[in-house]
């Protein structure tokens, strides 16, 4: 019973919180005459000096303690003897914990846009690099048309945006303290809820007392917005895999940022994109796995909830450390643009410029000239050329309007070149879009 019962080996990451609202609440007790002054101070200094002890040697574990709370009250009544035992007035372990974790959900999400922000920074400085730098653009994994590395760059800065943007409103509906609820019902002493929430940054109490101890949205949003992050991140670290194989060729992986074989001398693992993509896993598994814990629950405590702070805390863990590792490696790949240009090329990727320029310089119909260039392609490979290479008869023969001058502008340089409506993958507009997005990210 100990054994299952105990959570200190999970929740002592949560000492700091638990010391900065012991804090508050004997601050509050003090203020409102619930305690004396004398004893309030008496307990203050205490918590002070717990906190030093654990900051500099870390948290004891012991399982007759349970969790982080009795651990921090054991010690206390150590060290400030009987004034120790009325910290606990007006409040419950219930609202205790409830209060504890908001706390430390509310700093991941600090610490995740953090990260999110330094891997938009590291893409925007590769973006600007390579914002007219040409690669092939891909539907199904098949060539499509030309683009360029800036902007292909770019689209994960906007995932990382939307990113930023989910962590930012679970914390601003998470900032609402439940200190004050007790166990369920709220107390019968004075209390000030709204001092305690205040000396926590939080924006207001909890206005019910039931679902101030029950709720774990909180930590649901977070599991899901980390959950959401974690498939770009996957689909980021998928493509560097695909470009770092010998078929593709398109980035040479640093060796801090890969790893050998034990038997194959010459290989450069992408290692370290395989576990982000891996990890990926994990944290969809941690928003399931509190969704199932949660689902069940009649209001208002249960103890299934103990189980939430380590599903959230691994989800923490593999999403920062995934943000991490993937950062270095945009920061450190090297490109070959001239692998990337060459490919750009390939598939007939500009078959669309071709129906584009019969449609503006012709006059035809988009849906004739798809299907001119459909026959231009047709007989392009038969000869086995490129289009741009289709001989003037052989296009004339097919339709007169293919000119010697149409197929001039089918190069993958006036391809890129030519998309210039907003949000497009012309350098000039990429440049435009690395501007704007580093203004976002410096405002």
């Amino acid at each position: 019973m100990q054994e299952i019962n105990a959570s200190i080996p999970v929740d002592k990451r949560l000492w700091e919180e638990d010391i900065a609202a012991s804090r508050a609440h004997a601050a509050m007790l003090g203020a409102q005459g619930i305690i004396t002054a004398a004893d309030a101070r008496a307990i203050d200094a205490g918590l002070a000096e717990i906190a030093g002890e654990f900051a500099r040697d870390g948290v004891p574990v012991d399982l007759a303690l349970e969790d982080i709370h009795m651990t921090v009250e054991s010690r206390l009544k150590e060290i400030a003897g009987e004034p120790a035992g009325r910290l606990h007035t007006a409040r419950s372990r219930n609202d205790q914990v409830a209060t504890d974790f908001r706390l430390w959900v509310r700093s991941a999400c600090e610490r995740i846009d953090a990260g999110l922000k330094d891997l938009q920074a590291a893409l925007l400085t590769r973006a600007e690099e390579h914002a007219a730098s040409i690669m092939p653009g891909f539907t199904h994994l098949q060539v499509a048309q030309p683009v360029t590395l800036g902007h292909h760059l770019l689209a994960y800065v906007e995932m990382a945006a939307r990113d930023r943007g989910r962590f930012f409103d679970a914390r601003a509906r998470l900032n609402e303290s439940p200190l004050g609820a007790a166990a369920l019902a709220g107390t019968g002493f004075a209390i000030d809820r709204d001092a305690t929430a205040k000396a926590l940054g939080f924006a207001r109490p909890m206005a019910n007392s039931i679902d101030a101890v029950s709720d774990r949205d909180f930590a649901l949003e977070f599991c899901a917005a980390a959950a959401i992050a974690a498939l770009h991140l996957s689909r980021l670290a998928e493509e560097i895999v695909i470009w770092a194989s010998q078929p593709f060729g398109f980035v040479a992986l640093p060796d801090a940022w890969s790893t050998g074989s034990s038997i194959m001398p010459q290989k450069r693992n992408p290692d370290a994109a395989e576990l982000v993509r891996g990890r990926a896993g994990l944290l969809l598994g941690a928003f399931q796995r509190l969704a199932v814990i949660v689902k069940g629950l009649p209001l208002t405590y249960s103890k299934d909830l103990q189980d939430d702070k380590e599903t959230v805390f691994g989800a923490f863990d593999a999403l920062a450390l995934s943000l991490a590792a993937l950062t270095g490696m945009v920061e450190t790949l090297t490109f070959r643009t001239d692998r990337m240009r060459a490919l750009a090329a390939s598939g007939f990727s500009t078959a669309t410029d071709l129906a584009d320029w019969l449609v503006r310089e012709a006059g035809v119909p988009f849906r004739e000239a798809h299907h001119i260039v459909g026959a231009c392609v047709k007989r392009s490979e038969e000869l086995g050329v490129e289009l741009s290479a289709l001989p003037a008869a052989e296009a004339a023969a097919i339709h007169a309007a293919v000119t010697p001058e149409a197929l001039a502008a089918l190069t993958v340089e006036a391809s890129v070149a030519s998309r210039i409506s907003y949000g497009g993958t012309a350098p000039e507009r990429v440049r435009q879009a690395i501007a704007a997005a580093r203004a976002a990210l410096e405002s």
